[in-house]
């Protein structure tokens, strides 16, 4: 395999997004090992005090994510959520927002975001880490993205989580977030926004297996819970497709029925997260490495649709808001894939 070897002579903002952008990539497998040597060596090598302070804590983080599901109810820390590092994070790709209709902060929202890709970098960043853009097209209305329910029965892994926003994407977490009240008034809304809108990448796990280059495969025809979900509080569904989202990482071929396909479905049944073996560059190279290629990712936000509350969804109702957001999709795909992909005349889009 020939290696395509970067430029030495690189200017210092492109040094710092890729030192960044590498940091960001390996977080979720840090937080995991940071938060277990914490509390192992707390236990194992603490004294009684030490011991005593980590018992009480991990008892903490069971009892106020039964009672909270460590749903933070503001914006959290602004310094979190938009600072420099997390903007030369944003710009290695760089990662854009696109508006095309109005999101009144009079009510809730739940973004059915695709493709989910590897990381689901794009809607990451743009409603997790690095929100002033979001803001500043959507002002008054709170970004937050859902991930799973597991993350946050992490001790110390789920205080930073929060501290971006995230949420878990609990039918209960999902609950206390769409049916907070749009009253400028209300004890909720002191920080002067007045809406939720929470990001749900539905395609999940079985999404990301499907991620490679110009392949926008999406998991969704059978996927409905966020259709009752949104019917349930009233809240509005706002399709949103990440352009490029798929192509800032391969992965090693794993077609359906493949030994490495069967392997991750196996794990992904057990742990609810796919085992992917990504693809990507490295910090002197183009040809292979872990950190995500230079692409271009622009989330493009599409028109709310509007659903009737109800407490039981029919089913018939539920399909037919479900068909709404598939058409609403394909079209968004439609419009803006010229404009935002460079390979559009060969890009498809799949719905499975």
């Amino acid at each position: 395999m020939k290696i395509e070897w970067a430029p030495l002579r690189v200017p210092l903002e492109r040094r710092m997004q890729i030192l960044v952008t590498a940091f960001f990539t390996s977080m979720l497998l840090i937080l995991l090992s940071v938060s277990f040597l914490l509390v192992a060596g707390s236990l194992i090598y603490g004294g009684l005090l030490v011991r005593s302070l980590m018992v009480t804590y991990l008892a903490y983080v069971f009892v106020h994510h039964k009672k909270t599901q460590s749903v933070v109810d503001g914006n959290g820390w602004m310094i979190t959520r938009t600072n420099p590092l997390h903007r030369h994070y944003r710009d290695y790709f760089p990662v854009e927002l696109v508006k095309t209709a109005e999101l009144p902060a009079t009510k809730n929202y739940i973004l059915a975001s695709f493709p989910h890709g590897i990381l689901g970098t794009g809607i990451g960043i743009n409603m997790g880490l690095e929100i002033s853009k979001w803001l500043e097209l959507f002002p008054q209305v709170r970004p937050k993205l859902g991930t799973l329910d597991q993350h946050f029965h992490v001790p110390f892994m789920r205080e930073v989580l929060r501290c971006w926003g995230l949420v878990s994407v609990s039918k209960e977490a999902l609950i206390r977030m769409l049916r907070k009240s749009n009253d400028p008034k209300h004890k909720d809304n002191r920080d002067g926004f007045t809406s939720n809108a929470v990001a749900i990448l539905v395609g999940g796990a079985q999404e990301a297996m499907d991620s490679h280059p110009g392949q926008y495969i999406l998991t969704l025809k059978n996927r409905k819970g966020f259709v009752r979900m949104a019917i349930r509080t009233g809240s509005s569904i706002v399709p949103s497709f990440s352009f490029g989202e798929v192509d800032i990482f391969d992965q090693v071929a794993n077609p359906p029925n493949s030994l490495l396909r069967r392997f991750q479905d196996f794990v992904k049944k057990l742990t609810g997260v796919s085992p992917l073996i990504p693809v990507g560059r490295g910090f002197f190279n183009y040809t292979f490495g872990f950190l995500p290629f230079r692409r271009r990712i622009v989330q493009v936000v599409g028109a709310p649709i509007d659903v009737v509350k109800n407490e039981q969804p029919d089913s018939e109702y539920v399909d037919k808001v479900h068909g709404q957001v598939i058409d609403a999709l394909e079209k968004l795909f439609d419009q803006y894939k010229d404009k935002y992909l460079e390979n559009s005349k060969s890009a498809t889009l799949v719905v499975h």
